[in-house]
């Protein structure tokens, strides 16, 4: 077995996937591993992510060249105390949390800025856990380091270096800086879905007709909502600060909406709507984040028996996998009946393509 060994202290998404990264490209690095969850180690080892299942956080991290700190972010920070004595000064210590300042406090205060480099893989899923794992998660993803004011350069640079290597998209900055830019365009986000889709629940009526009628629009700009509560309560207590500096100015924004509505200002309404979508429309795609850029077609048919069989014969017979097929009864911001999901681009504009062969009418995404 290779002389590099690496460990990681919890095991969920993030984790999870960062390993079977490294397993992938690094099939002969030793991987170590420790999480509370006996059966993720379990399915862990079972799976071959990893070599040695740890009940604590032991002896069996001396050595490491790398050791990734993917526990909540709260537990991140109590773990640092107690792999002190076991890393080596040549060791690169990292986590992945979304928020960086806590923990870089506590690496000053207990000495191992030295070996310290903050990351954060701006990547994930509504989904959490070892199970939901995947080796290209972090594939193209921006991949944030923040290092330490003591550690040498020539530790960014080898870490920079391992992270290009896993295929993410490595970006230095500030811890401070990191925290108030992911406030805004991560933290922020989470927080409006989350209430977003309490003040359906609380305001629905007792039939439950928002919730039935709920368009395609409201569920993609609520799909985070179904994140881990306990990683989004940890953010929300360690980047306090920032989310309510970044909450307050986004009431005023909200205020300020309510006020041109309150006034029926049609230009600045317009204004509003306009400079929304151009700002979007600008910004680069990526697979990155939480909200996963979907790829699907819409298409019209009739109501008849074997319609969609129809279709999904189609396609398989010309080697399309459908991720997803439904009908959309809700069409207020969609056109077409039916839906139809694919894994990736291509197999979406081949399907387009091969479905107005078939003269059905398709309306792209």
């Amino acid at each position: 077995m290779s002389s590099t060994k690496i460990g990681f202290i919890g095991l969920g998404l993030i984790g999870g996937s960062i390993a079977k990264a490294v397993r992938q490209y690094y099939p002969d690095w030793e991987i170590i591993a420790y999480d509370k969850s006996r059966e993720t180690l379990a399915l862990a080892v079972q799976e071959g992510t990893i070599h040695t299942a740890c009940s604590s956080i032991d002896d069996n991290f001396r050595g490491c060249s790398y050791i990734f700190l993917c526990a909540p972010v709260t537990y991140n920070t109590a773990y640092l105390s107690q792999l002190k004595n076991l890393i080596s000064s040549a060791c690169i210590l990292t986590d992945v949390g979304s928020v960086k300042t806590s923990i870089h406090e506590e690496v000053s205060r207990i000495g191992l800025e030295e070996n310290f480099i903050g990351g954060h893989p701006m990547a994930g899923s509504e989904k959490s856990g070892f199970s939901n794992a995947k080796a290209h998660l972090i594939e193209n993803a921006y991949y944030i380091l923040t290092p330490s004011a003591g550690v040498p350069e020539e530790k960014v640079a080898t870490y920079r270096a391992f992270v290009e290597s896993l295929k993410a998209l490595p970006v230095i900055l500030d811890y401070r800086e990191h925290d108030s830019i992911t406030g805004t365009i991560s933290h922020l986000p989470h927080i409006i879905a989350s209430t977003l889709v309490n003040f359906v629940h609380d305001t629905d009526t007792k039939d439950g007709l928002m919730k039935s009628l709920a368009a395609g629009g409201f569920k993609d700009i609520t799909r985070i909502a179904s994140s881990s509560p306990v990683m989004w309560q940890q953010i929300c207590l360690k980047n306090r600060d920032n989310i309510s500096r970044i909450l307050g100015n986004y009431i005023q924004a909200l205020e300020q909406a309510k006020d041109l509505v309150d006034h029926s200002d049609e230009e600045a309404l317009y204004s509003m709507f306009e400079n929304s979508r151009d700002y979007r429309d600008s910004m680069p795609n990526s697979s990155a984040g939480p909200i996963k850029k979907q790829f699907a077609v819409y298409c019209d048919i009739i109501d008849e028996a074997g319609g969609i069989a129809t279709i999904a014969t189609i396609l398989a017979s010309n080697l399309i996998n459908i991720k997803n097929i439904g009908i959309i009864h809700n069409r207020e911001f969609e056109e077409g009946v039916l839906r139809i999901e694919f894994y990736d681009g291509d197999s979406s504009a081949k399907a387009a393509e091969l479905l107005k062969k078939y003269r059905y009418v398709i309306y792209e995404v």
